[in-house]
């Protein structure tokens, strides 16, 4: 077990599974395309619904890896397209976890566009994904502790507690 690593039991119904807290680079996610016609608008740029399919596809692997479980997504925060990914660029995909509670997890996606003939690089789209593990059955299922080793880390698991903690204000608020 590597240093400061955590373990411990994980009641899952009549079983008692083992499981340790993993580090962000256990799950992190890597995926890159060229972007094709059939995945463009009128104006020769990706639609923004099949980035934000390439970011679910992403955000989705790293929480699997994460939980060796299915996940599902809950919600999504903070999507924005600050740039367009045209016809022939490569269209780059980075996903991490920044925080796990009991049974969901958020994971950060961050797209890159590609110009393949210059290699110029620009990040498009950022955001974040909330994700709960479940069993076979559906139902919700514990997740391992993410176990930050960086100061950047550290710092981006400290600012997805308050964006879930702002989450569920919001969710109270609504439902008030």
């Amino acid at each position: 077990m590597s240093p400061g690593a955590w373990s411990g039991s994980l009641f899952l119904g009549d079983e008692m599974a083992e499981f340790a807290g993993k580090h962000v680079q256990d799950s992190r996610v890597e995926m890159t395309e060229i972007v094709m016609p059939n995945d463009a608008n009128p104006l020769g740029t990706i639609f923004g619904g099949r980035v934000m399919q390439l970011m679910d596809i992403a955000a989705s692997i790293a929480g699997f890896r994460h939980a060796r479980c299915n996940v599902v997504t809950l919600s999504v925060d903070s999507l924005e397209f600050s740039r367009p990914i045209r016809v022939g660029d490569a269209v780059m995909l980075h996903a991490w976890l920044n925080w796990t509670g009991r049974t969901s997890m958020e994971v950060q996606v961050e797209v890159y566009s590609e110009d393949l003939i210059t290699g110029e690089r620009a990040r498009t789209s950022t955001a974040y994904f909330t994700f709960v593990a479940v069993d076979p059955q559906g139902q919700p299922r514990q997740v391992p502790p993410l176990l930050p080793l960086t100061v950047d880390e550290e710092r981006r698991y400290q600012q997805a507690a308050q964006r879930r903690a702002e989450r569920l204000q919001r969710k109270e608020r609504e439902e008030n």
